[in-house]
């Protein structure tokens, strides 16, 4: 199965990653701007071009909006925790993002683009009741998707405890939490649990939480989107750390 990847910024990204392209759709309109580097990307990879109308760009992106290109890719390839781990180099603390019941393919998008944009170290993605990483997934992101390893989590539970057993803390986002992401210590190996965007953490994966964090809230409305929650929660972490 091939994948679809839609949007000026998400195609360059994956053409200079070094993802394996298949076959790129330009727009048969005048080609300008950034679309004339994807096309030169292409032409030096060996990559084939079809100019296409739009009608048919509109068919391949299913909804997304295209900017007049589509790139028909391999699938996504994701990483294996223990070489990302093994392979870390950075001074400072392992940051990993664990998306728990993500549904909002712009959500998932928009927090692997903010995981990728404060060096985190990978974003784990269980297989089951989770978004699709597709096409809006790939362009929410602006290209981090090529960027960031993306590991795969068959069970939750199991992975918490086995990256608990290696020095990790894990930190729940919930409007409970013990205490604000302030008042937290987020300078250690952390793993950083973001929950489902109605139901927040599931029952299980709050249990095996070591503690549970909050941001304060100031106004009427009492709770904010998942992927801005995500973003303030991973900046705390990377101010902590500087």
């Amino acid at each position: 199965m091939s994948d679809y990847i839609v949007g000026r910024n998400a195609v360059r990204e994956a053409l200079r990653s070094g993802r394996t392209i298949q076959r790129l759709f330009i727009t048969n309109d005048k080609v300008q701007g950034s679309l004339q580097e994807i096309i030169g990307l292409a032409k030096d990879k060996g990559i084939e071009l079809r100019r296409v109308d739009d009608k048919q760009l509109s068919k391949y992106a299913d909804g997304v909006v295209h900017q007049g290109v589509v790139a028909l890719a391999a699938p996504v390839k994701f990483a294996d925790l223990g070489e990302v781990l093994q392979n870390w180099s950075s001074d400072k603390a392992p940051l990993l993002i664990l998306l728990d019941g993500i549904e909002d393919p712009h959500n998932m998008g928009a927090i692997i683009r903010t995981a990728e944009c404060c060096g985190a170290t990978a974003v784990l993605i269980p297989k089951r009741h989770t978004a699709p990483i597709n096409a809006t997934v790939a362009k929410t992101s602006a290209g981090a998707l090529e960027s960031i390893p993306l590991v795969q989590v068959g069970n939750m539970a199991q992975t918490i405890e086995e990256l608990k057993k290696q020095g990790f803390w894990v930190l729940g986002a919930h409007m409970e939490g013990q205490q604000t992401l302030y008042q937290a210590d987020l300078t250690s190996p952390l793993v950083l649990v973001i929950g489902n965007e109605g139901k927040g953490l599931s029952r299980l994966t709050k249990e095996r939480c070591d503690f549970l964090v909050t941001i304060p809230m100031y106004g009427r409305i009492n709770s904010l989107n998942a992927s801005v929650a995500a973003a303030i929660l991973m900046y705390e972490a990377v101010r902590q750390r500087q």
